[in-house]
């Protein structure tokens, strides 16, 4: 059935930046180019084989079902999934920039990496463009060309991009097949055919995961020293944190799904936790008492500053009631991240 609303599609040039909103980011090129990745170029060779042979090739093609008025999603289910939709596809347009910045940077000196870099860049690509067709479903768009203009660049050290998307891989594929695997159960909240295609989806997310748990396990300082063991500890409670967050703020759109949003944040955490002990050091004690907890606890505290942000108060109290919040929220965080971890490394036995 062709659509049937006439209403005009809208383009964003911008998009609400706040504590939630994914980043673009940079890095120093130079040094990725002089860094020696060479202990694990077996393992790099085979990922790029992976690469080549594009598995996914024709899974993002839009089929009848697409081909339909969606009008009848209305009110806050609508704007609930439009905001999914914006989230994500910034979020891979993000991943997009930055691997084709660091295939055109390495080309040179690694043409490895750069051809790796270069095909995740076309993975990423895909997803951000199939998202992007399915805002205009309900009659809005992103321009990304715009977004790559305007939006601020945030610098992170070759070390931090490597945590921080191996693990942004990893979660995403623990989202994508959880949800999967529920809607396989529950076929009636199935409300739009893009979740059709998540199963096949996630395994892009898990490629590009051990694409960059190579490059970790690589770099001997990124795991066995104490730097390595603090800065992992860090990003998994930065990534867990900003994804109880994000999941709690967007509970409508879970929903939708016929999904609790508090346990499903729980199993993608504790999912992730476990697939990232393969890569990093350390993991995270979730089964703490304390930890989903605070984490909670800093999700509603995170939800009341946004709520104080649009009350007509004094700017004195605002300021006041503010800093208490902010305050709290980083004391849970401290609190978590001296909690003990649980050692892996030293049970892994050998290196793979």
């Amino acid at each position: 059935m062709p659509p049937t609303s006439l209403a005009p599609e809208q383009t964003k040039t911008q998009v609400e930046e706040n504590l939630l909103t994914p980043r673009f980011y940079t890095t120093d090129f130079a040094k990725a180019a002089a860094m020696d990745w060479s202990p694990q170029e077996s393992e790099l060779q085979a990922m790029l084989a992976e690469m080549r042979a594009d598995y996914n090739r024709f899974h993002f093609v839009r089929n009848e079902e697409f081909k339909r008025s969606w009008d009848h999603i209305t009110g806050e289910d609508r704007q609930a999934f439009l905001d999914y939709l914006e989230r994500s596809c910034v979020s891979e347009f993000s991943g997009f920039l930055l691997f084709k910045e660091l295939s055109r940077k390495l080309k040179d000196k690694n043409p490895l990496l750069a051809e790796i870099f270069h095909l995740m860049a076309r993975d990423e690509a895909r997803h951000a463009g199939f998202l992007n067709k399915a805002m205009g479903d309900f009659k809005l768009s992103l321009d990304l060309g715009a977004l790559t203009k305007r939006r601020t660049y945030t610098f992170f050290p070759v070390e931090w991009i490597i945590y921080a998307v191996y693990l942004s891989e990893k979660i995403g594929y623990w989202r994508y097949i959880l949800i999967h695997r529920h809607l396989q159960c529950h076929p009636e909240n199935r409300f739009y055919p893009l979740f059709n295609y998540f199963e096949s989806w996630c395994q892009d997310e898990n490629r590009h995961g051990d694409i960059f748990k190579a490059l970790l396990r690589s770099q001997p300082k990124m795991w066995k020293s104490l730097g390595g063991r603090l800065w992992s500890r860090f990003f998994l409670l930065s990534v867990f944190a900003t994804h109880t967050m994000t999941v709690e703020e967007r509970a409508k759109f879970y929903d939708l799904l016929g999904l609790e949003a508090e346990a499903f944040d729980r199993e993608v955490i504790r999912q992730t936790n476990d697939t990232a002990a393969r890569c990093f050091p350390i993991k995270l004690n979730v089964d703490h008492p304390q930890f989903f907890r605070r984490l909670s606890r800093c999700s509603r505290r995170n939800q009341a500053l946004k709520a104080l942000a649009q009350q007509p108060r004094f700017w004195g109290v605002k300021l006041m009631l503010k800093g208490t919040l902010m305050a709290g929220m980083i004391w849970d965080l401290i609190y978590l991240y001296w909690l003990k971890p649980i050692d892996v490394e030293t049970s892994r036995g050998t290196i793979r």
